[in-house]
């Protein structure tokens, strides 16, 4: 009877021995899984997208951004226009300024050589009408030239403010 359970008890070691075996096989193949899982795992570096989707991003883009760049574009009109006449106005001022001066430097030799000459002239006892009929033609034309800068200042504001009155009715 020793016999039949020996050779029971030797399978059972046997059956025993292939388990073991066969759950550190197993054991050896379930511990590589998370490795394998991430060899094996697929990553997208590109996405291809169909031409059609790619043609209406592009027309969303362009219709978001169109209006922002006509924006910018008016602002950028506004600013020329505005230092355009900025420009103008200190060329007109310029121009002014140096009549002005011109002005005064004929004013101011007329006056000098007018007063020597009037003070002489009064000392003299023979002075003529005709030299203090010269001196007031004279006078008379500096004033007109004088007028005639004013005038032309005057003609530059005006044309000045209507520009900026045209520019304030096209803004708004």
């Amino acid at each position: 009877m020793a016999n039949p359970l020996a050779d029971c008890v030797s399978s059972l070691r046997s059956s025993n021995h292939l388990l073991a075996n066969s759950i550190s096989i197993l054991d050896s193949g379930v511990n590589d899984f998370p490795r394998l899982a991430k060899v094996l795992q697929t990553t997208k570096h590109f996405e291809l997208l169909p031409s059609s989707a790619l043609s209406a991003a592009q027309s969303r883009l362009l219709s978001s951004l169109t209006p922002e760049f006509n924006a910018l574009l008016s602002r950028v009109e506004t600013h020329l226009d505005r230092l355009e006449r900025r420009e103008q106005a200190l060329i007109a001022r310029c121009e002014l300024l140096e009549g002005r001066l011109s002005m005064s430097g004929e004013d101011n030799e007329a006056m000098g050589k007018g007063a020597s000459g009037a003070m002489g002239r009064k000392s003299l006892a023979g002075e003529s009408d005709g030299s203090r009929e010269a001196l007031r033609l004279k006078q008379a034309r500096a004033k007109k030239e004088r007028l005639g800068y004013a005038v032309e200042r005057l003609s530059l504001q005006a044309q000045q403010r209507e520009r900026q009155l045209r520019k304030s009715v096209a803004a708004q």
